[in-house]
């Protein structure tokens, strides 16, 4: 038997037998940084007729270069896809867990090439890097678990003269269109909970995140992951991910990514195609406008911290960050001094020095977006700290905190993505609820108080997926906070929760009677 599942616990970087191996996994991949990765098709290594260069948003500096997917190879992936699902499919759930499972070993194995890897190419500080690793292996673990718990005939009820079955059985080839945030963690997860099940996948990976793909799929493929049921499509979306997303032989589509996108997604599966004979099932997770509310009988110092973390972790670029913090008029002067002060106490610099804790956003076009958000805040609101660029060398942004935003101001409404937090005041605790309910999104929030009757006030009226009491809004763990968020932040899936992989899977009933 499997033992029972545990989250992986993350490194201790303060210990030097963990600095010592990142800073070689770190200098290892930059002297690759010439190296060409290939798309990965029926288990064969294809090269495309166009390449492009993935940087480290820190220096600009490159860290690989990759092949630009094209419709042709798109619909080479397809085919290769539905051909290994006509064996996959019938493979037992233990021996497709096991092969998950061996390559959750042999990534535990690669952990630091692998948070090197993210530092570089997504700017994650050291510790985000590795939650981001942990995560990925535990949903591995879990959704390995999970397939075999599934595999198991459902209970029914019995009925005389007859035998009851009931048999969840996979969907078909699935589209994985994972985001460059968590780009070992989601796209993991993804991936594994579609095929774990018994489908097969194209894997189309953000071009600001190709790297962690690629690791990936190599470790799927020295697992002993049967050829094509995982295909590798890196490079551009536009009309790949239409094609795929249109094809009448796609089943599902699993997306991380924004509201926009994810609507087009959505708007595009529904449509019915020529030679489709099946309703397109999407999972969609599509951001939020997160907030935490600070109460008058908050602990303030707890809150302040809660706060900064959950706005500027990896520069604000999480799903779940903080973009708004809801303060009661009582408190809200005093909270503001604290919440500045301790914002004050983070570096930002190039992540691959440990000492940095903030780091550069993605690419110059978010930089470019994010500071026009900061100047429509400067002129909503009040600047009271940052506002500017960081390092020149790479795309740096200073922590960001604009106060006096009103409710219903664009910074307080629009998901910017980026380190700036909206500090708006709120009348009282009924006001602060209203104000956090108050837009399109309904993805995570936090409440800081210490009364209880406006703690269960929030768990009843607070309408989002993932809502916490006394701690920051993000940092949800596989098995312990299920993700997924209400109205316009998706399809409310419940990633690393026990009811997903249903979401990849048909039920199938079968009577026999004596």
């Amino acid at each position: 038997m499997l033992p029972k599942f545990s989250n992986e616990p993350y490194l201790d970087f303060s210990k030097p037998e963990n600095q010592e191996p990142m800073k070689r996994a770190l200098a290892d991949l930059k002297a690759k940084s010439k190296t060409v990765y290939d798309l990965v098709i029926g288990g064969k290594h294809v090269r495309a007729k166009e390449e492009f260069v993935s940087y480290n948003p820190s220096d600009k500096s490159p860290v690989g270069t990759f092949q630009k997917a094209t419709v042709k190879e798109a619909e080479q992936a397809m085919k290769a896809a539905l051909k290994a699902f006509e064996t996959w499919r019938y493979m037992p759930a233990i021996e497709r867990a096991g092969i998950v499972l061996r390559a959750s070993r042999m990534m535990k194995q690669r952990r630091f090439e692998f948070d090197a890897a993210m530092i570089l190419e997504e700017g994650k500080n050291w510790l985000e890097a590795d939650a981001d690793f942990a995560e990925a292996v535990d949903f591995l673990e879990f959704y390995a678990r999970e397939a075999i718990r599934y595999d198991a005939p459902a209970g029914v009820t019995p009925y005389p003269g007859e035998s009851q079955e009931v048999r969840y059985i996979p969907l078909g080839v699935g589209i994985v269109i994972p985001p460059w945030n968590f780009p070992c963690a989601i796209m993991a997860g993804m991936t594994t909970a579609a095929i774990v099940t018994g489908n097969t996948v194209v894997l189309k990976p953000s071009s600001d995140a190709p790297l962690l793909a690629a690791l990936f799929v190599d470790v799927l493929e020295k697992a002993g992951m049967p050829a094509g049921v995982v295909n590798l499509l890196t490079g551009p979306g536009g009309s790949v991910g239409d094609c795929l997303v249109e094809h009448p032989k796609t089943r599902f589509i699993s997306f991380t990514g924004s509201k926009a996108v994810g609507l087009g997604i959505i708007e595009k599966a529904a449509k019915t195609q020529k030679g489709q004979i099946w309703i397109k099932r999407v999972v969609a997770e599509m951001g939020g406008k997160d907030c935490i509310v600070v109460d008058s009988e908050a602990n303030l110092d707890e809150a302040a911290l809660g706060t900064v973390i959950a706005a500027f972790g990896f520069q604000g670029q999480k799903c779940s960050a903080c973009s708004r913090v809801i303060v009661d008029a009582k408190v809200y002067d005093e909270f503001l001094e604290k919440l500045v002060i301790q914002a004050r106490k983070y570096h930002i610099g190039p992540v691959e020095d440990q000492k940095n804790w903030l780091g550069p956003v993605i690419n110059e076009k978010a930089f470019n977006s994010i500071m026009e958000y900061i100047a429509v805040g400067k002129k909503e609101g009040r600047l009271v700290l940052g506002g500017k660029r960081g390092p020149e060398q790479g795309y740096f942004i200073q922590p960001t905190i604009i106060a006096d935003i009103k409710r219903n101001d664009r910074i307080a409404q629009e998901e910017i993505f980026g380190p700036v937090l909206a500090v708006i005041k709120a009348r009282n605790y009924s006001d602060a609820l209203a104000i956090a309910n108050g837009t399109e999104y309904g993805l995570t929030g936090a409440v800081y108080s210490r009364n209880r009757e406006k703690i269960y006030r929030a768990k009843r009226e607070f309408m989002v997926g993932n809502m916490y009491i006394n701690r920051k809004c993000t940092g949800a763990l596989v098995d312990v906070q299920p993700f997924g968020g209400f109205n316009m932040s998706g399809t409310d899936s419940k990633a690393g929760g026990r009811d997903y992989l249903l979401l990849f899977l048909q039920a199938k009933s079968m009577t026999e009677r004596f």
